[in-house]
C-alpha cells in the first residue's frame, strides 16, 4: 500500500515491522497449581499451563487511566509506606498486550512500551506440576492470575537519584505534579553468602552493630574526604592510572568497609572503575542522602512506566497529538533535499512533518548494518517474601551482587514491595539486571539461587528456610542501543533523529541528556521542558477576553491539568509527607 504512494522524486526508507530487542525469553512458574481450575482474570491471558507467560502483569506501559493517577502539590509526592495495595491499586487496561520473543518476533505497535507475554512456543514457560491441596498461607497460581491487574513490571529496572537530572527536571516543567514516589528505604550488600544492611547515611553509621567504632570513625572520615575529593587531587592523582578498588585498599580502610564502599555506595565494578570514576560515583551516592530520605533514591508508584504517561499527559495539556496503537511503514524522502518530507501509516496515509524522532529499534537491518549493540540481561521475579527479613514488611531495597567469574558482571537487585503499587499484597517483585556475557537465564539463574529458594524444594524437603520463596520467573535478553553514534547508521536523512532504546545504568541521566541534545538540535533557541503558565494567564487564540475572566470560571479541564508555577517554586529540599 505505502509503495503506491511514493512519488517520482522520492523515496522510502522502509522501517523494521518486526521487534529483534528482546531474546532469550524463559518462563517458569513455581507457585502451587490449586484445585480451582476456572478462576481467571477478567481480560487476561487463558490460564493454560503449558502457556504460563507474563501477560497477567506486563502492564508498565498502560497502568493507569488518567482519573486514577496520584496527583500531588508538592513538587515531588512521597507515597506512604503503609499504604495498602488494594485500597490504591487502580484499575489496568482491559486487554494485556502480547509480547514478542525476539527469536521469534511479532508485529511491533507504535507505542513506547514492548510487552513481555510469549507465545506458546520453542521456550514455553516451564510450570511445576502440583496439584495438591495448598497450605493456608501458600501463593497459588490462582491468586496470583485473580490479582494480575496489581502487578505492574517494567521492562526496564531503574531508580531516580534524589539529585539526579531526571528529578530536577520534573520539578523544573513541575511534571511532578502528576506522580507519586516512595523512598528506596534500604541499600544492601551480599557478602559470604548472606545479606546485610549497609550503613550509608551519619544516623546509619553511628547506630550500626555490623562496625566497629573504629570502623566507623573510618568510614565517616573517607567519606567526607569523597564529598570534597576534587578539592584535594594530590590524595588520589598517584593512583589515577589504578582501580577503585585498589585504591580503596590504600585508605586504611578494613575488607568489611572495603566491600560496603566499593559495592553498595559507589556500585562499581572491581576490575574494571578507575579510581576517579569511582570517587565520582561515591560523591554522587553522599549528595544524594537526606535531600528525600536516607537513601539517594526515588521511586514512581506503579513503576517506570508512569514517567512517560506524566510527560505526555503534560504535553497533551498544551495541545501535543499522540496517535497510539498507530504503526509506521516507510519513512519519505525527497531525492534533490536528501530530507525526510513525510511518513506513511498502516493505512497508507501521509503524515508531513519538518522532523522526524525515531527510535533505534525501529530502523531497518540495511540501515543498522554497521551498528554493534550490546546486550542487558534481565530476570523478573515473583517471590513470598523479602531477601531480608525486617520487623517492617513494606521495604523497598537495591542489592548488589559482586561478579564471581572474569567476563562476568556485578548484578543489581532491586526489591519492590506490594506499597509501591507494583505487585499483590503479600508478594514482592524483584528485577535483577547486568550487562550480558551469555543468555539471560545463564547469567542470572546463579544469584536469584543464592537468594531465593523455588516452591517445590520446600515442597520436597517439607522443612522451614530462611530464604524467600520464588513463585514466578522471566529471563530475558534486551538491546542496549546508548551511546552509538549517528555515523554508524546508513543514510539517514539530516532532519531525522534517532533515540536510544534504555541503557543498563541505575539512574535516568542518559536518557535526560539524549532528550535535551535533541531538542536543542530541533529547537536550538527554545528552552528545554520550561515551567508551565499560570491557568489564568493562558490565552486561547480568538478569544481576547480570556485574560479578564476571573480564576473561578477556568473550565475545570484547566485547572485540573494545567499545574501552577507556585508548586514548581516550592523548596524541593523539604521531603513531602
Amino acid at each position: 500500500m505505502w509503495q503506491e504512494q511514493i512519488l517520482e522524486n522520492e523515496e522510502a526508507i522502509p522501517l523494521s515491522s518486526k521487534d529483534k530487542t528482546i531474546q532469550h525469553v524463559e518462563v517458569f512458574c513455581y507457585a502451587s497449581q490449586d484445585l480451582h481450575k476456572d478462576v481467571e482474570e477478567a481480560g487476561a491471558l487463558q490460564k493454560n499451563h503449558a502457556s504460563v507467560t507474563s501477560a497477567q502483569s506486563a502492564e508498565a506501559a498502560e497502568a493507569a487511566e488518567t482519573s486514577c493517577l496520584p496527583t500531588a502539590v508538592e513538587p515531588l509526592s512521597m507515597g506512604s509506606c503503609e499504604i495498602p495495595a488494594e485500597q490504591s491499586q487502580c484499575p489496568g487496561p482491559e486487554s494485556s498486550p502480547e509480547v514478542n520473543d525476539a527469536e521469534a518476533t511479532g508485529k511491533k505497535e507504535n507505542s513506547d512500551a514492548k510487552s513481555s507475554t510469549e507465545e506458546p512456543s520453542e521456550n514455553v514457560p516451564k510450570v511445576q506440576d502440583n496439584t495438591e491441596t495448598p497450605k493456608k498461607n501458600r501463593i497459588t497460581y490462582s491468586q496470583i492470575i485473580k490479582e494480575g491487574r496489581r502487578f505492574n513490571i517494567d521492562l526496564v529496572s531503574k531508580l531516580l537519584y534524589s539529585r539526579g537530572l531526571l528529578i530536577d527536571l520534573l520539578i523544573k516543567s513541575n511534571v511532578s505534579r502528576y506522580a507519586e514516589f516512595k523512598n528506596i528505604t534500604r541499600i544492601l550488600a551480599f557478602r559470604e553468602g548472606t545479606v546485610e544492611q549497609v550503613p550509608c547515611s551519619r544516623a546509619d553509621v553511628f547506630n550500626s552493630k555490623q562496625l566497629t567504632m573504629v570502623e566507623k570513625r573510618m568510614l565517616m572520615k573517607f567519606l567526607t574526604f569523597c564529598v570534597e575529593y576534587e578539592e584535594h587531587p594530590d590524595e588520589y592523582r598517584a593512583y589515577e592510572g589504578t582501580t577503585f578498588s585498589e585504591y580503596l585498599k590504600t585508605q586504611k580502610l578494613t575488607p568489611n568497609l572495603q566491600y560496603f564502599v566499593l559495592h553498595s555506595i559507589a556500585m562499581t565494578s572491581e576490575t574494571t572503575s578507575c579510581t576517579v570514576d569511582g570517587l565520582k560515583a561515591t560523591k554522587k551516592f553522599l549528595q544524594c542522602l537526606g535531600r528525600y530520605g536516607n537513601t539517594p533514591f526515588l521511586f514512581p508508584l506503579y513503576g517506570q512506566g508512569e514517567l512517560p504517561q506524566c510527560f505526555c499527559r503534560m504535553c497533551a495539556v498544551f495541545g501535543g497529538i499522540y496517535c497510539l496503537r498507530h504503526s509506521v511503514q516507510c519513512l519519505v524522502v525527497d531525492k534533490e533535499s536528501r530530507k525526510c518530507k513525510a511518513v506513511i501509516d498502516q493505512f497508507g496515509q501521509r503524515i508531513i512533518s519538518k522532523h522526524f524522532i525515531i527510535e533505534d529499534s525501529y530502523l531497518s537491518e540495511n540501515t543498522c548494518s554497521r551498528v554493534q549493540y550490546r546486550q542487558i540481561s534481565r530476570a523478573v521475579l515473583i517471590t513470598d517474601g523479602s531477601v531480608l527479613k525486617t520487623d517492617a514488611d513494606q521495604q523497598v531495597s537495591i542489592l548488589t551482587v559482586p561478579a564471581e567469574e572474569p567476563g562476568s558482571f556485578a548484578v543489581r537487585v532491586i526489591e519492590l514491595c506490594s506499597s509501591t503499587m507494583t505487585c499483590m499484597k503479600g508478594t514482592y517483585l524483584v528485577h535483577l539486571t547486568c550487562m550480558s556475557s551469555k543468555t539471560a537465564r545463564e547469567d542470572l539463574e546463579r544469584v536469584v539461587q543464592k537468594l531465593f529458594t523455588p516452591y517445590t524444594e520446600i515442597e520436597a524437603e517439607n522443612e522451614q528456610v530462611e530464604k524467600p520463596r520464588l513463585l514466578w520467573a522471566l529471563y530475558f535478553n534486551m538491546r542496549d542501543s546508548s551511546d552509538i553514534s549517528r555515523d554508524c547508521y546508513n543514510d539517514l536523512p539530516s532532519n531525522v533523529y534517532v533515540c536510544s532504546g534504555p541503557d543498563s545504568g541505575l539512574g535516568n541521566d542518559n536518557a535526560v541528556k539524549q532528550a535535551e541534545t535533541l531538542f536543542q538540535q530541533i529547537c536550538p533557541n527554545e528552552d528545554f521542558c520550561p515551567a508551565p503558565p499560570n491557568p489564568e494567564d493562558i490565552v486561547l487564540d480568538g478569544d481576547s477576553s480570556q485574560q479578564e475572566v476571573p480564576e473561578s470560571s477556568v473550565t475545570p479541564e484547566t485547572n485540573s491539568e494545567t499545574p501552577k508555577e507556585s508548586t514548581v517554586l516550592g523548596n524541593p529540599e523539604e521531603p513531602s509527607e
